[in-house]
């Protein structure tokens, strides 16, 4: 069994920030790529930032500059720094781990429950 877990979200002012934090337990082989998403209500899910295992990133273009992605393999943990922050940021986050279970297995989506990012004054 595979669990994602994110923490972080909160209610911040516009400029602040906040740092989000997933991390991916259980039984497995190895993780690839690991993503950010976001959905505000009323829109569709976006990808936010993603990074593969050997650390190349990519961001969605309205929020690069801003947040930046990090992993640490070591703890299965991928990191998402967002400062200046704006109202538009405001959405239920959700992390993603392209996960495979076994050596010779596929990789398959984990999506953890989501954390509740609003900024507001």
């Amino acid at each position: 069994q595979v669990q994602v877990v994110e923490s972080g979200g909160g209610l911040v002012q516009p400029g602040g920030s906040l740092r989000l934090s997933c991390a991916t337990s259980g039984s497995f082989f190895s993780i690839g790529a690991m993503g950010w998403y976001r959905q505000a209500p009323g829109k569709q899910r976006e990808l936010v930032a993603n990074i593969i295992s050997s650390g190349s990133t990519g961001y969605l273009g309205s929020v690069k500059g801003r947040f930046t992605i990090s992993r640490d393999n070591a703890k299965n943990t991928v990191y998402l720094q967002m400062n200046s922050l704006k109202p538009e940021d405001t959405a239920l986050y959700y992390c993603k781990a392209f996960v495979k279970l076994l050596i010779n297995s596929a990789y398959f989506d984990y999506w953890g429950q989501g954390t509740q990012v609003t900024v507001s004054s």
